[in-house]
C-alpha cells in the first residue's frame, strides 16, 4: 500500500513538471507580435542600408566621334597694329594725357605740344594770304581799266582822229598788267599753301591715337623737348589679333588658305582660319610661318599680344572613332581601366586606348558604343560596387 501511493504521487508530480515546462517554453501571444514587428523593422533598415550603399556617380556614354589627325603646335597671338606714336614736329611737351595701360580710341588725344609759336606763325601766314588776295584784286582792277581804254582807242580805228601810237602803247600796257595779275595770283596761291602748312604744323601739336589700342610704354614727360620722329608712346591694338605659328616644312603641304583649325587659349578652345602661308623657310628650324585669323564667338576678356596658343594643325584625313571621356579612365596595375555600369553595378574593364580626341580618347578595345561609364566618383569604386546616377550623362561631361 505504501509503495503504490508513492508511485501515484511521482506520476502526478512528473505530469505537473511537464505541463509547467511546456507552458514556460511556449511564447506569449504579445511577445510573438513584438518579435515579428522587430524582425520587420530590421528588414526595412537593411533595405535602407542596402540602398544607402549604392554610390552616387557621374556617367558618360561611350560614343563614336569624328577625329582628324592633327599636330599640336605652340604659336602666339600677334597684333596686326603695334608700334610707336611719334612727334611730327619739333616742340616741347605741354601735357601728357594718358599713361601705361590706358585703353584709347582712334583719334583720342594722347599728348599736347607747346603751340604758341606755331599759332603766331599761322596768324602771320593768314595775313600774308589776305595781302596777296588784295593785290590780286588791285591787279584785276588795273587790267580792267587798261582794257577799257584800249577799247576806246580801238573804236576810233576808222576815224581820222585814231591815235595809233597810243593804241599800240595801251596794248602793251594791257599785256603787262595781265602778266602782273597772274603773278599776284601765284603769290596768293603760295600764301594759301603756306597757311595750310602752318595750320598743319599747328595741328601736329596734338598727338592723337592712330587706332584703337592700349598704351604699353611712355617715352617722354611734360617739359621734354621732342624732335620730329621721336617716340612719345608705344601702343598695341589688342583688338585686332592673329595667330602666328611655325609649321615644319614637311607638314605645310596639308595647309591651304581657308582651312579651319582649332586652337586652345588657356582652358578654352576656338577655331581659326588659315589666312596666309609665308613663302620663306627658316634655315635653322626648317619651318615656315603661317598666319591664322581667330574666330572668337565669345571673346576672352584678357588677351595679350605674344600670348601663347596651341594650334592643332591637320596632317591627315579625318575618320570616325569610338571614344571614351578621359575622366572615365583610371590607372589600375599600370593599365587604363574604366567602370561600366550594368544592372546598377560598376564592372571594371581594362581599356586599350589610342589617340586623344579633345577631352576624349580613342577606344581600341575593351568598350563598345553605348556603354555607360563612370566619369565622376570612380576613384573610390571597386569591381561590382553598387552605383546610382541621375540619368545618362549626368556628369555634364
Amino acid at each position: 500500500m505504501r509503495i503504490k501511493g508513492i508511485v501515484r504521487i511521482s506520476a502526478a508530480a512528473t505530469a505537473a513538471v511537464f505541463i509547467f515546462s511546456l507552458s514556460w517554453s511556449l511564447p506569449h501571444p504579445g511577445s510573438v507580435t513584438a518579435a515579428h514587428a522587430q524582425d520587420s523593422g530590421n528588414g526595412e533598415d537593411a533595405k535602407k542600408r542596402k540602398k544607402r550603399a549604392a554610390t552616387l556617380v557621374g556617367v558618360d556614354e561611350v560614343r563614336v566621334v569624328p577625329m582628324a589627325q592633327t599636330l599640336p603646335l605652340v604659336g602666339r597671338l600677334v597684333a596686326l597694329r603695334s608700334g610707336t606714336v611719334a612727334a611730327r614736329i619739333d616742340a616741347p611737351v605741354a601735357e601728357m594725357m594718358v599713361d601705361i595701360g590706358n585703353r584709347v580710341k582712334k583719334g583720342q588725344l594722347l599728348a599736347k605740344l607747346a603751340d604758341q609759336r606755331l599759332a603766331l606763325d599761322r596768324d602771320q601766314k593768314l595775313a600774308e594770304l589776305n595781302a596777296a588776295k588784295a593785290a590780286v584784286e588791285t591787279s584785276k582792277a588795273r587790267v580792267a581799266l587798261a582794257e577799257q581804254e584800249l577799247k576806246r582807242y580801238a573804236d576810233l580805228r576808222n576815224s581820222s582822229a585814231f591815235p595809233k601810237a597810243r593804241y599800240e602803247d595801251k596794248l602793251v600796257d594791257v599785256t603787262r598788267l595781265r602778266t602782273e595779275m597772274v603773278e599776284y595770283q601765284a603769290k596768293a596761291e603760295r600764301a594759301a599753301a603756306n597757311l595750310r602748312l602752318s595750320e598743319t604744323n599747328l595741328s601736329y601739336t596734338k598727338i592723337i591715337a592712330p587706332y584703337d589700342g592700349t598704351i604699353t610704354r611712355r617715352h617722354s614727360e611734360m617739359g621734354s623737348y621732342l624732335k620730329e620722329g621721336q617716340a612719345v608712346y608705344t601702343m598695341v591694338s589688342d583688338g585686332a589679333l592673329e595667330i602666328e605659328i611655325d609649321v615644319p616644312a614637311a607638314r605645310v603641304e596639308a595647309l591651304k588658305p581657308g582651312i579651319v583649325c582649332t586652337f586652345e587659349l588657356g582652358k578654352r578652345r576656338f577655331e581659326a582660319v588659315v589666312r596666309a602661308i609665308v613663302p620663306e623657310e627658316d634655315l635653322r628650324t626648317r619651318t615656315r610661318t603661317v598666319r591664322l585669323t581667330p574666330k572668337f564667338g565669345d571673346r576672352p576678356a584678357a588677351m595679350a599680344a605674344n600670348q601663347s596658343a596651341t594650334v592643332h594643325v591637320p596632317i591627315g584625313k579625318g575618320r570616325n572613332v569610338l571614344s571614351v571621356h578621359k575622366d572615365a579612365l583610371i590607372a589600375s596595375r599600370g593599365q587604363p581601366t574604366a567602370f561600366v555600369v550594368e544592372d546598377g553595378r560598376a564592372q571594371s574593364r581594362t581599356v586599350l586606348v589610342g589617340e586623344a580626341v579633345g577631352t576624349r580618347f580613342e577606344v581600341l578595345d575593351g568598350l563598345k558604343a553605348g556603354d555607360i561609364v563612370v566619369v565622376r566618383g570612380n576613384e573610390r569604386l571597386r569591381d561590382g560596387s553598387r552605383v546610382r546616377f541621375n540619368g545618362k550623362g549626368a556628369s555634364g561631361q
